[in-house]
């Protein structure tokens, strides 16, 4: 698949492809005419429970990727919104475009889209 995964205030890139917003909040200080975005999938995001839960806390990243695949396994609306997301995927897929996850965390290691990534990919 090609998938990548990029912080929404990154420069745009003309490899960018199809560029998807999984985050349930939108980004501070980014309008949405300068975020050039294809979707925002708000529902994809992790639930405001397990966000809160989490807090971007390194130490609990395995507890909430698992947490997290859990959800987008069985919360009705998170797996319609994973359906949207694997439809465009495999559009891109067929004109060979990038789909483009893009998310406002800090850290391009501990973040959501990172783990939404490799659950797209793992159950491919």
């Amino acid at each position: 698949m090609g998938i990548q995964i990029k912080r929404v205030y990154d420069e745009l890139s003309a490899t960018d492809g199809t560029r998807v917003l999984v985050d349930r909040l939108w980004p501070r200080g980014v309008s949405k005419k300068g975020a050039r975005l294809d979707a925002w999938l708000k529902q994809i995001a992790p639930s405001p429970d397990l966000r809160r839960w989490w807090n971007h806390d390194r130490a609990r990243l395995d507890e909430f990727a698992v947490r997290y695949r859990a959800e987008l396994d069985t919360a009705p609306e998170t797996t319609a919104a994973v359906q949207e997301l694997r439809t465009l995927i495999a559009r891109d897929e067929e004109t060979r475009t990038t789909t483009t996850l893009l998310y406002g965390a800090r850290d391009p290691m501990v973040n959501h889209a990172r783990i939404l990534a490799d659950y797209l990919i793992d159950k491919a």
